[in-house]
């Protein structure tokens, strides 16, 4: 079985914390070594991809990171998981041998290596502001080679499909022959992915992660030059090598080795892990002194990309405090002036870390399992919240929003929605596009998510179009649309034209010109139904009438399946 992080992180003292550098004085901006690219100025998850169940037809053959016996079908007494995934957009699920959920339903898994489930995940990125995902790969010379090998060109595939970046992430934790492996591993197999238009690239080299040098555990053996050598490897084949290494690298102690401060360097970004490490919006301020603003420092002055972790904490342990204690970490990152951070981690269903749809309560999860749902502290939230925070952090960490310590982001989606966490508004933060917009109410505003901003069209010049791009050829049957829901609005019909296109430049009729009602009485909202469905990857709004102003207006545009 594949040695975990948790394994080790949980050894390490958090001692380290305790070097004080006085309050916080962050210094509110800091310039990249690189300019914007596919990690510089992004938000990348880490995705580990290592799930599988017998029958899914894996060369692995087993209950893959499920179970603690991979042979036997996971349940409460074969138990590797902290949190039960949201499982209903998945198209194929596998048993357990768990009790039904609480609402009596199957107690079913996904699997990594089916392609429509890694369809899924790269959707949610998609529509999450998630972009670029770190595929982890651990020793790939054991049993599990063949399957990661898979879910690689799945990635790929899906990557290519969705618009988001990936790349290869090598974590090396317990890899014996590591340093003759690797670079057999990039050479012989993974190095053909970058061919593929998806894979990251930054200052126009392929994107390369090793995770796992320096760090002071029996899983992590290599001395200073065998560690110097790998990285200068890689750089020496083009690319560019993203080093995930201990909290206190810079200061040599902690969960640092002392003397590798000169391998630390030689990486092109340099991530801090920071799982284990924090637990609370406390332990948040205090690594953000003690370790974001220096470590920020330390790397501009060498000429190095930073791009620090931020992790929704792990949901067994109770540290998510319905949101706020990731939110701390975005609002930290962001005074700090951090350009790129690491989402810690999309799918890590096994250390309760996911950000990845979660059960909401437990009604979905399995009876008498023991395991959490997001509502453990009594606040409801939808399984998607972690998602819609981190979409929500990415835009103030790139000067979308208006940086503030407040989390922004509601727990549960209100406002006449009516999505539901399997049935999720698919233009939520997706890419948008105008014929015009007046003052600074644009595109964007209508997909934010804030029901009090707004976009509306340049006056009197009828007719005005709202387009949104949702990433991918999507079967779709409902538009809603709401103003800003202050009686201040008062009531209005405008009428719109519903378009759909797969190419951006040729338009269908999906719904034809009609008056919809906006009354602030009944919520200000309207809904277009298409019951027929269309399937489009561009949705455009044509907006010919609005009888309370002279132009389009809309704060919230949400597509949905069904």
């Amino acid at each position: 079985m594949t040695v975990s992080r948790r394994t080790f992180l949980s050894t390490v003292s958090a001692g380290a914390a305790g070097l004080a550098l006085g309050g916080l004085t962050g210094s509110g901006s800091a310039a990249a070594a690189s300019p914007a690219g596919d990690v510089v100025g992004k938000v990348t998850v880490g995705y580990q991809g290592w799930f599988a169940c017998p029958g899914d037809g894996a060369p692995i053959g087993a209950w893959w990171h499920w179970s603690q016996n991979w042979s036997q079908a996971p349940s409460p007494s074969n138990n590797v998981i902290k949190a039960w995934p949201d499982s209903r957009e998945f198209t194929g699920t596998y048993r357990t041998a768990y009790p039904n959920l609480g609402n009596g339903g199957a107690a079913t898994l996904f699997s990594s290596y089916d392609q429509q489930t890694i369809d899924t995940h790269v959707q949610w990125m998609r529509q999450n502001g998630c972009d670029t995902a770190a595929l982890q790969r651990f020793n790939p010379n054991g049993s599990e080679g063949p399957t990661r090998d898979a879910v690689t060109a799945r990635l790929r595939s899906a990557a290519e499909a969705h618009g988001v970046k990936f790349y290869v992430m090598y974590d090396v934790s317990g890899w014996t022959a590591m340093q003759s492996e690797i670079k057999a591993d990039w050479s012989g197999k993974m190095s053909a992915h970058t061919a593929s238009a998806a894979y990251a690239r930054q200052n126009g080299k392929p994107v390369v992660g090793i995770w796992g040098f320096g760090f002071n555990d029996a899983n992590h053996p290599w001395d200073p030059a065998t560690c110097a050598d790998v990285v200068n490897w890689f750089k020496a084949q083009g690319c560019y090598v993203m080093g995930g290494v201990p909290t206190w690298w810079r200061l040599g102690n902690g969960d640092s080795r002392p003397g590798y401060l000169d391998v630390y360097h030689a990486f092109d970004m340099l991530s801090p892990w920071m799982v284990g490490r924090i637990g609370n919006a406390g332990d948040a301020d205090n690594f953000y002194a003690n370790a974001t603003v220096p470590d920020l420092a330390d790397c501009t002055a060498h000429g190095i990309d930073y791009q620090p972790c931020v992790l929704p904490g792990d949901l067994s342990a109770r540290q998510r405090a319905h949101g706020d204690f990731m939110w701390r970490q975005f609002y930290n990152m962001t005074r700090a002036g951090v350009q790129s951070v690491y989402i810690s981690m999309f799918d890590e269903f096994g250390e309760g870390n996911q950000i990845a749809k979660t059960a909401e309560n437990q009604s979905q999860v399995p009876s008498g399992s023991g395991l959490l749902a997001l509502d453990e502290d009594g606040t409801a939230c939808s399984s998607d919240y972690y998602l819609r925070l981190t979409a929500d952090g990415g835009r103030m960490l790139k000067g979308q929003l208006a940086p503030t310590a407040t989390r922004p982001t509601q727990p549960v989606v209100g406002g006449g929605g009516g999505g539901g966490t399997g049935n999720p508004d698919l233009a939520l933060h997706q890419p948008v596009a105008e014929s015009s917009h007046t003052q600074v109410y644009a595109a964007a505003n209508a997909v934010d998510g804030d029901p009090n901003s707004y976009w509306e069209s340049a006056n009197n010049a009828f007719p005005q179009w709202l387009q949104v791009d949702l990433g991918s050829a999507v079967t779709t049957r409902r538009i809603v649309l709401t103003l800003p829901p202050s009686s201040a609005w008062g009531a209005r019909t405008q009428t719109v034209t519903v378009q759909g296109s797969n190419d951006g430049g040729t338009f269908s009729t999906v719904a034809g010109a009609a008056g919809y009602l906006f009354d602030p009485a009944t919520g200000n909202t309207a809904t277009v139904g298409y019951p027929g469905g269309g399937t489009y990857r561009y949705l455009r709004l044509v907006f010919t009438a609005n009888t309370g102003w002279p132009a389009g207006q809309v704060s919230g545009l949400s597509v949905y399946a069904n």
